[in-house]
């Protein structure tokens, strides 16, 4: 997987017992959604506040997840902060791909790459993004990186 960048994104999340299983550790199904909601938590800080809903809604552009992988290499607890190191390592004509790294006391416990492509919200359309985000993505790509999904 990708390098993290110095210039990565971080967003802190707050475990809870009600994200554990009875083993303890978070639920499987919650670490997904720790590594959407720090990518949510990107956009949010990279477009003054929009998130999401405002893109959706505000500016009429999706992005559906068309790709989700994720390795895990050591167990989510409520003892620590989630730290989530986001940045986007992709971008294509009509598609993102971002990885997030979530990190516990200073230990990797997953890595995630996403890909969504970008689309008109109101009529589930495939489309490029629109320039202000293409050139705003652009800037927080790694250098070495290529520009293509």
């Amino acid at each position: 997987m990708e390098q993290r960048p110095d210039t990565a994104h971080q967003h802190t999340i707050r475990v809870t017992w009600g994200d554990c299983d009875p083993a303890r550790i978070a639920y499987t199904g919650r670490l997904p959604w720790f590594a959407l909601d720090a990518i949510n938590g990107w956009w949010e800080d990279k477009l003054g506040g929009d998130g999401w809903f405002q893109m959706e809604v505000d500016r009429n552009v999706g992005t559906p997840f068309v790709r989700l992988e994720m390795d895990f290499s050591h167990p989510v607890t409520p003892r620590h902060p989630l730290v989530c190191h986001v940045w986007p390592v992709r971008l294509g004509e009509t598609s993102i791909a971002f990885r997030v790294d979530g990190e516990q006391d200073g230990k990797l416990c997953f890595a995630t790459r996403t890909v969504s492509v970008f689309i008109v919200a109101d009529q589930f359309r495939k489309q490029a993004p629109p320039a202000e985000i293409r050139q705003l993505i652009e800037r927080h790509l790694p250098a070495s990186e290529p520009v293509e999904c």
